[in-house]
């Protein structure tokens, strides 16, 4: 990755790098309860077909290949959401929607996208550890983003996903983004050096483990449709 740039390993540079890119620290998330929908909140008929087409690319997933699923992957949620940010979308500063409420709503920022292709892949089959949830800064605009970086390999470049663009490209082809950290279920990780994890827990990022619970809500609800 072009330009990139590493946290401090002190517990206090590295609270005041994640304040500073938005993140919700030691504090209680607020979420809406999406595992129990009223009749209100049931799936319209455009809001069932992203969640049928998405589930039938999970479960027809067998036969592709990584590189398969990580193209179909991104065209799916690329097209099936359009961008918004969290206060259009669910009236909060910040929030990071599971994939069936992405999905449900058809709407979302980029945590939203890139966290519904995280979730879509895993459930696909491809590794966690190869995968992690990016903060960059987007340059062109010079404001927080995040994009879904894949390693082929713990040593080698990654292919970002992004909402930006349909393409699927190598980080170091990505100029237009500056790297700052990356996190995955396993922990977080410097940007600079993307096997090295630092010392602080993944529990450091309250909104991710809020995230995590109601994706667990979420899986054992009965289903929508």
């Amino acid at each position: 990755m072009p330009r990139l740039t590493t946290l401090s390993r002190s517990a206090r540079a590295l609270r005041c790098s994640l304040i500073a890119w938005g993140l919700c620290l030691f504090s209680t998330p607020v979420w809406a309860d999406f595992a129990t929908l009223n009749a209100s909140q049931l799936p319209n008929n455009a809001a069932q077909t992203r969640l049928n087409n998405w589930q039938q690319l999970i479960n027809n997933a067998t036969n592709l290949s990584n590189a398969g699923k990580l193209r179909a992957v991104n065209q799916l949620i690329n097209n099936s959401l359009s961008y918004v940010s969290d206060q259009q979308a669910w009236g909060q500063a910040e929030y990071w929607a599971t994939p069936t409420e992405a999905l449900l709503r058809g709407q979302g920022d980029c945590e939203d996208f890139a966290i519904a292709k995280y979730f879509s892949l895993i459930k696909m089959g491809v590794s966690e550890a190869q995968l992690r949830l990016m903060h960059v800064k987007a340059l062109s605009s010079n404001s927080p983003h995040m994009v879904l970086a894949y390693y082929p390999s713990p040593q080698s470049e990654p292919l970002l996903l992004d909402n930006l663009t349909s393409r699927i490209l190598p980080a170091n082809r990505r100029k237009d983004l500056l790297a700052i950290y990356a996190f995955n279920a396993e922990g977080i990780y410097l940007a600079k050096a993307p096997t090295q994890k630092i010392a602080q827990p993944i529990s450091l990022l309250s909104r991710w483990v809020g995230l995590n619970a109601r994706m667990h809500d979420s899986d054992n609800a009965q289903p929508l449709l």
